[in-house]
């Protein structure tokens, strides 16, 4: 590829690894779930006048995908990372090709060889080591929820592979206003103080909710769609494994959480096992 599409090819994971830093930022002054809300609210209101409506046999699998890649994968990770730590979220997420793998297997017909089950395990097994150490204080309930975000995903994804092809940011603009009700009602329903975060939100809130959506949401998938769309998967996707690294750096640097040896070891674990799921034979 050339220079600028390289370029791209690290920036788009650079956003969305320290797109976990700054989720947290957000989260000292909004609730997780209306957090969330607020994202997709805006991102719909953004996009949707400027795409087309899904056509009709669209609509359930687009419901769908906001159900798994929407509600599920975005209330997740928000309500993890409201009680753990970025850089163990960035790892997590990476479990989304490993689900990718299985779920693809009995719901599209692609039975993975053995070293594909293999790379899987190793993938699981880093995430796994990076929550054994004392030290760190790794909470199970957010690593479980960081691992469930990554199913979500996986499910969105495949269900996308198996109903497409969609028009890239119609699917993200209609998942998004179809997921908004979803975890606006879980929020009425499992939180409080919402108009009291709206009324003293302080400025880095704000701007921490301008990030996920105009860089996170808009820019960051529109820069991966175009590299999608001009150069093959085989030659994009291994830059995906960056957003580990910068979420564990970014966190590190910014939030001062603590760079143990299990959570380097597991993040290059996790790594390995996800890059050998997507080398080719």
């Amino acid at each position: 590829m050339p220079p600028v599409a390289i370029a791209c090819a690290i920036l788009a994971p650079l956003i969305w690894g320290a797109q976990l830093v700054v989720i947290k930022v957000g989260l000292a002054a909004f609730p997780p779930l209306f957090f969330v809300s607020l994202r997709f609210a805006i991102l719909s209101a953004i996009l949707l006048p400027f795409v087309p409506r899904p056509r009709r046999d669209q609509v359930w699998p687009v419901v769908l995908i906001s159900i798994f890649m929407g509600g599920l994968n975005f209330s997740l990770i928000f309500m993890g990372l409201g009680q753990g730590q970025a850089s163990l979220a960035g790892v997590a997420i990476q479990l989304a090709t490993p689900f990718t793998v299985l779920l693809a297997w009995p719901l599209l017909g692609e039975r993975p060889p053995l070293r594909v089950l293999l790379g899987v395990v190793i993938a699981f097994g880093g995430v796994a080591l990076a929550t054994v150490d004392p030290g760190a204080q790794v909470a199970l309930l957010p690593t479980l929820m960081f691992v469930g975000a990554a199913f979500g995903l996986a499910m969105g994804g495949v269900l996308t592979k198996r109903y497409g092809p969609f028009d890239p940011f119609m699917l993200v603009a209609w998942m998004s206003t179809l997921a908004l009700p979803q975890i606006f009602v879980m929020s009425l329903a499992m939180e409080t103080g919402q108009i009291d975060a709206l009324r003293s939100a302080p400025g880095s809130a704000w701007l921490a909710l301008a990030y996920t959506v105009l860089l996170g949401g808009i820019a960051g998938f529109g820069l991966w769609f175009w590299l999608i769309g001009r150069y093959s998967m085989a030659r994009v996707a291994p830059y995906g494994l960056l957003q580990t690294a910068f979420a564990v750096i970014t966190a590190t640097l910014f939030l001062d959480e603590p760079l143990t040896v299990t959570l380097v070891g597991g993040m290059f674990l996790c790594i390995a096992g996800v890059a050998i799921t997507q080398r080719r034979t």
